[in-house]
């Protein structure tokens, strides 16, 4: 291993992250992994990595690293000012690096997370087969324990040789996912408590607009609107929480669990997030408007399973 580079700046919150820490909800250990998958696997793909490749998830911007060796790296997610050296430089686009390189990474101008991916990813050691960053848990990082990214940290990774092809890839505009739309669209598959809530709450849920609001983290988001959902239902034993599950908590403004959320919640859940909305949720900042749309169950499916196949995650499982 190289120490690939060295971090100046992390800026509000800098991570690494793999696909995420799986076997082990049953111990109380969450996934972990990257907020925005769509972002994330694309990454990996544009620079021919495993998708399993780890990668620094950047929250907000305001990050900055020396490089340490060539590599070359790419950027995706959130709609960042990336500079090299000073000179701006495109996002979602394969960048060709050297030693004594400057990356800045400047505060987003949309979304909320960028992606920062190298040839080869990025090394740490491994716990319980992860490398992905879970500061509740105290897993993962650059020393196992959960700690995010600081100033002065090096991460190693894989240099690459002088006679290596250099290939400026970049995905056709289509499979990129603009962020920081100020109204967006969910898919949620009613699932969990989802018929046990009235007619009248389903109804609510589907046709108002939400409110993205600033207590949000990658462990969940809490939205607020107009009309709180109603839940007239028992008590609820806890139980399983899967990442994008829409919990209605007795205030009936709802949290959408996210990655590091807990394993377990007592919370009623009205349904689920599609594999998409999860990534588009991950880029929406502190006053987005959400509205939500039903999805069947086979459909949402279908949607993961065909992403999945396209970034080869369930061929190289």
């Amino acid at each position: 291993m190289t120490d690939i580079l060295q971090i100046q700046q992390p800026g509000l919150l800098a991570t690494l992250q793999d696909f995420g820490r799986y076997g082990y909800l049953a111990q109380g250990i969450t996934t972990g992994g990257p907020v925005d998958e769509h972002a994330f696997l694309w990454a990996n793909r544009l620079l021919g990595n495993h998708y399993n490749a780890a990668q620094i998830e950047i929250t907000v911007g305001g990050f900055s690293a020396l490089m340490k060796a060539r590599t070359q790296l790419v950027i995706t997610g959130a709609w960042v000012e990336i500079r090299l050296n000073g000179k701006a430089q495109p996002n979602w686009q394969v960048l060709a690096v050297n030693a004594g390189d400057r990356l800045e990474v400047n505060p987003a101008k949309q979304g909320l997370r960028a992606y920062l991916a190298v040839t080869g990813g990025f090394k740490a050691p491994l716990v319980k087969g992860s490398v992905a960053t879970v500061q509740r848990d105290g897993l993962g990082g650059l020393q196992g324990t959960g700690k995010p990214l600081a100033a002065g940290d090096t991460v190693a990774g894989i240099a690459l040789k002088g006679d290596q092809e250099f290939l400026p890839r970049r995905p056709q505009s289509r499979f990129i996912t603009m962020p920081g739309k100020s109204s967006l669209q969910l898919e949620v598959v009613a699932v969990a408590q989802a018929d046990q809530f009235s007619a009248a709450a389903r109804e609510q849920f589907s046709r108002q607009h939400f409110e993205m609001t600033t207590a949000q983290d990658r462990m969940g988001a809490r939205l607020k609107a107009a009309k709180p959902i109603s839940w007239e239902g028992p008590q609820l034993i806890s139980e399983p929480l899967p990442v994008g599950a829409i919990q209605i908590p007795p205030d009936g403004q709802p949290i959408i669990m996210l990655n590091d959320r807990q394993t377990l919640g007592g919370y009623p859940k009205i349904g689920v997030l599609s594999w998409r909305s999860r990534s588009l949720l991950a880029q929406a900042v502190a006053g987005t408007q959400l509205q939500f749309k039903w999805m069947d169950l086979l459909d949402a499916q279908r949607q993961q399973r065909s992403a999945y196949c396209f970034f080869n995650v369930l061929t190289s499982r």
